[in-house]
């Protein structure tokens, strides 16, 4: 999920956890602990593209990384807070809720997480998009709710359980709506009998309402998308594998990653001269039924023996069309 949203869980475990002991500093460092496994993103610096994207929700984002670093946070708390009462015990639990949760919560995402790191197990529901106002918002208003409550006051504890029973209830309500949504897909195809490997699904941008569908045939992919609101039936279009294209370059270790990656949700693509490796998990740039650029692309860049791989830039222009085209399609096709 997004960092005001992991800000925010953090708080609001912390909170959970050691708020009676230490009032608003429970929060604050609750906070800090939901934020620290997506540090992460600094090995884009220093690391080529591929590993850097197999870093990304990997050993940080772990129970392991939780347990044994943990303590060692907790320690430095606290050392800096002395004056609490609060026992060096107790900051470790804090933290470790803190960066367990954090986890927990990317899981319900479409990227997921490497949650049981060392082994290479991708956990992803798929049911929220990266950024869910529904999810967070009410969340934010709880928090700062008992923000402004006593430490001992009963009202900053409600307010608090409040919050996580709400947003939990709605993580579970997603699964619920992801499952409606796979069946509407199912049915879909099959009155259109269209035989099809294998349906992978997820929710569009900044809403749990319209859900997108990508469907494995013999020598394509079918997207489609479904929302609540539609009185028509659902559409389907066809990208080729095209997995051909990559001739000597399939079996390059780079090429085997990125696969791994994408769980084997990718097209190839050829333009300008060029490949490009498609990641289909995140969809296309827009609605338009021409389209055929997808938001996470990489251009493949041979470098004798070797291949050099960038991920393709991503523009504000586009993601403010899209966004205006998923809101329109939000309310019904």
């Amino acid at each position: 999920m997004d960092s005001l949203t992991q800000i925010v869980l953090g708080a609001a475990v912390g909170e959970a956890v050691l708020g009676k002991k230490v009032g608003n500093k429970a929060m604050l460092y609750g906070a800090i602990a939901g934020t620290i496994p997506d540090l992460d993103v600094i090995t884009r610096y220093f690391l080529d593209t591929v590993t850097a994207t197999e870093w990304h929700r990997g050993v940080s984002h772990s129970i392991f990384f939780s347990i044994v670093f943990a303590p060692i946070f907790g320690w430095l708390v606290w050392k800096i807070n002395k004056k609490e009462s609060a026992t060096w015990k107790e900051w470790s639990w804090l933290m470790f809720w803190g960066l367990f949760t954090h986890p927990v919560l990317d899981a319900f995402t479409t990227w997921g997480t490497q949650l049981f790191w060392p082994f290479k197990t991708r956990l992803a529901f798929q049911s929220v998009f990266v950024i869910d106002p529904l999810y967070t918002v009410p969340f934010i208003v709880f928090v700062i709710l008992a923000m402004f409550q006593k430490r001992t006051s009963d009202k900053r504890n409600k307010y608090i359980k409040l919050g996580l029973l709400i947003s939990t209830s709605y993580l579970i309500l997603t699964l619920v709506l992801k499952g409606v949504a796979f069946q509407k897909f199912e049915q879909g195809l099959e009155t259109q009998n269209i035989s099809y490997r294998e349906i992978n699904t997820r929710p569009a941008p900044l809403n749990t309402v319209l859900w997108m569908a990508n469907i494995e045939t013999d020598d394509a992919y079918l997207m489609g998308d479904y929302s609540f609101f539609d009185t028509q039936p659902i559409s389907f279009t066809s990208y080729p594998k095209n997995h051909e294209l990559l001739g000597k370059w399939s079996s390059n270790d780079k090429i085997e990653r990125l696969i791994k990656i994408t769980e084997g949700w990718y097209t190839i693509t050829e333009n300008d001269g060029h490949l490009y490796f498609n990641d289909l998990r995140f969809g296309l740039i827009s609605l338009d039924e021409n389209e055929n650029q997808f938001a996470f692309s990489y251009k493949l860049i041979p470098d004798g023996d070797d291949l050099i791989v960038e991920e393709r830039p991503k523009f504000k222009r586009d993601a403010k069309r899209l966004m205006a085209a998923l809101w329109k399609r939000m309310w019904g096709n």
